[in-house]
């Protein structure tokens, strides 16, 4: 894009050069505009592994257009006859509409994606979280090693505060646990008897302001909402906490933008109110926190990650010395990541060949990486999608 835009600029020193062709690149800037766009939206979701393959497709056609117009672009700039320019620039036409099929090729792709991900995209971008008895069960197994963490979080909800609601966010890198963490306080008998309204909405990267209020609409209001103003939403989520000590839950918040974009939403003069959020931005975490509230999670040590392993692997069971070792081992490898060890004790739990555990031990990382439903690649994996292009490029070549 910034090849095509430098040669349709006003003062580019090849305005002479492509005004033949103009139409055709600003063609082609907006489908490149597009899929950009589509990407940002739908790369997170990762339907069905589809779109890290579509994203390469995606960089390969790029690279492909943009050594076309360079390529292009030099041979009428080299041409040194009237005759010689002509060729060249019916070439740079011929090779424009042969990327412009190719591009079209890719949108169409695209759009295959983006009708099995639409269901997906609305869940991933704003969803509350789920209650069913098994991901409670999940909920459960995880917070082995956080109930210090748990007991301070509850504290410092109900604690008495003087003048505007609080911020408190829980800090910590993708897989830690802190939409687990969240989710256990959310639902602590204790804080659902301490406040008036309770309602939760994930952020995720690309925040969605509407989605975030009808979210919390539906968790203060026991109707279906279908508006399209803005406005509307803002006004009937106010009147909803008006008066009302609440505790409001943002998880996955990456950007302090996010927080700007809805922070009026939310009544300042309900004294007792609480905000809880969840980042893996230490920034966000300190514009948006009140002082002193923010809660550090790290890693789990090797005591912390084992219990959890087996809390998940074996439950009540008694382990074998031979499945013990290989399961120490397991665990070790999981680096203290709380979902790391939940998805890999999760499926083990219903393995029980002593080899299967050896073959894990062998590549803790691989069996991850490809595990059925890839719930933790895709969870780790937003962090890599929130590097900068030239930061992706510099760890693929790594």
């Amino acid at each position: 894009m910034r090849t095509i835009e430098s040669l349709l600029t006003s003062n580019s020193p090849m305005q002479s050069l492509i005004c033949d062709h103009r139409e055709e690149l600003c063609a082609l800037r907006e489908k490149t505009s597009s899929l950009e766009v589509f990407i940002k939206n739908f790369e997170k979701n990762n339907v069905s592994g589809e779109m890290t393959d579509f994203e390469e497709q995606v960089k390969e056609v790029a690279n492909i257009v943009e050594q076309t117009i360079q390529l292009s672009v030099t041979e009428v700039v080299l041409a040194n006859d009237k005759n010689l320019r002509e060729k060249a620039h019916e070439r740079l036409s011929d090779r424009l509409q042969q990327v412009a099929e190719d591009t079209d090729r890719i949108w169409k792709e695209s759009t295959k994606i983006q009708d099995k991900g639409k269901h997906a995209s609305k869940e991933s971008t704003v969803q509350e979280f789920p209650s069913s008895s098994k991901n409670i069960r999940n909920v459960e197994n995880s917070m082995v090693g956080r109930d210090d963490q748990r007991k301070r979080l509850v504290e410092d909800l109900t604690r008495s505060y003087s003048g505007e609601p609080k911020v408190i966010p829980i800090v910590g890198m993708g897989g830690i646990g802190k939409t687990t963490l969240a989710n256990k306080v959310y639902n602590d008998a204790c804080i659902r008897s301490h406040f008036d309204v309770c309602a939760w909405a994930t952020i995720s990267q690309q925040h969605n302001v509407k989605e975030i209020l009808l979210s919390l609409l539906r968790c203060t209001k026991d109707v279906t909402f279908d508006m399209d103003d803005e406005a509307d939403l803002v006004n009937m989520l106010q009147k909803s906490l008006k008066g009302k000590r609440y505790l409001i839950v943002l998880d996955d918040m990456w950007k302090s933008e996010a927080w700007d974009a809805v922070r009026l939403c939310f009544p300042s003069e309900n004294k007792g109110s609480r905000i809880l959020l969840t980042t893996r931005n230490t920034e966000v975490a300190r514009d948006v926190g009140t002082e002193n509230l923010s809660l550090q999670m790290d890693i789990m040590g090797p005591d912390e990650s084992w219990n959890l392993f087996k809390s998940v692997a074996y439950a009540n069971e008694a382990l074998s010395y031979e499945f013990e070792t290989i399961g120490k081992k397991i665990a070790k490898k999981c680096h203290g990541l709380p979902l790391t060890i939940a998805v890999v004790a999760g499926i083990l739990k219903f393995k029980r060949a002593i080899e299967d555990w050896e073959n894990v031990a062998k590549d803790v990382k691989s069996f991850v990486t490809n595990d059925p439903d890839e719930r933790c690649s895709r969870v780790l994996g937003l962090s890599y999608n929130h590097l900068t292009s030239v930061l992706k490029t510099c760890e693929h070549r790594r």
